[in-house]
């Protein structure tokens, strides 16, 4: 089953005191491309993150945000009252004012605020690498689903393509007669008298050169493993990708060879089924 590189998922936690949401969105890459964004307090837990995220997102251009709301009364900035009450006594020989305004400019001195940098807590660390790991789930179903879609087109434009290799196989005798008659035609306009055996030698040379009997074994061959390896049990984008350049080079080589205007306008079509399949795998994780 294949999966979309496209997704989105999001947790919110009710911690006491606090509320943390996290939000992941991802977009096509060819590797992974993590963008982290959270609270300082966090940020030593960054290396934790980004190796979680890596086994389980595997390629991507994935945003990781991490919002942390305070909701009660907590705090890590204290009031240093020995400095502030210090502070006060000296604006008080200086400005004739009400203790209020002294306590108002007083707070605003240097090291009248104290901010103590808090140690995470290990249950609080816990709970949000459970909120992480459920953001990653909700991602993941996301992807999965849009993943089946993508398999839907996938298999309509497989199926397409080898429509139109049925209707090639079907085409081929006639072109070959086709080409027989042009050759044909050609020396009876040069009305040059030619030697029967060798024109006929000289005719089976050239047909075959134009001859696509592996290039049609081989581009069957090719659709039908593209259609297994959608039913495998890992989504790898990059197999899907080879296999699509191989149906791409079978594809161009029965149209070089085709020298009939019929199965060329058969070819424009199939090479036209795989360019969307090609837009497609780029969102194949």
């Amino acid at each position: 089953m294949i999966h979309s590189m496209t997704g989105y998922g999001k947790t919110v936690l009710q911690l006491p005191n606090k509320k943390i949401s996290i939000e992941i969105k991802s977009l096509n890459s060819k590797n992974l491309d993590l963008n982290a964004r959270m609270p300082s307090i966090y940020r030593e837990k960054e290396l934790e993150i980004r190796k979680i995220m890596a086994s389980k997102l595997v390629r991507g251009k994935v945003d990781f945000s991490l919002f942390l709301e305070t909701t009660g009364e907590v705090t890590s900035s204290q009031l240093n009252e020995l400095v502030v009450k210090a502070y006060m006594k000296q604006l008080k020989n200086v400005v004739d004012t009400d203790p209020v305004e002294l306590l108002k400019m007083a707070i605003k001195m240097p090291d009248a605020v104290t901010t103590d940098r808090d140690d995470i807590d290990e249950e609080e660390w816990q709970a949000i690498l459970e909120g992480i790991h459920a953001a990653i789930d909700k991602i993941e179903a996301y992807r999965l689903q849009e993943g089946k879609a993508l398999e839907a087109d996938f298999n309509t434009r497989i199926q397409n393509i080898d429509a139109l290799l049925a209707e090639v196989i079907a085409m081929d005798p006639e072109r070959i007669e086709s080409v027989r008659d042009r050759l044909n035609r050609g020396i009876a306009d040069i009305k040059e008298k030619v030697d029967e055996n060798r024109f006929e030698q000289e005719l089976v040379y050239y047909i075959e050169k134009f001859d696509i009997t592996e290039e049609k074994v081989r581009l069957h061959n090719h659709l039908e493993y593209f259609a297994k390896s959608l039913n495998s049990g890992d989504s790898n984008g990059k197999k899907l990708g080879f296999i699509g350049q191989e149906i791409g080079r079978e594809i161009n080589t029965i149209g070089s060879k085709a020298n009939y205007a019929p199965m060329q306008k058969l070819v424009v079509q199939m090479k036209d089924e795989l360019e969307k399949i090609k837009e497609q795998l780029l969102n194949v994780l």
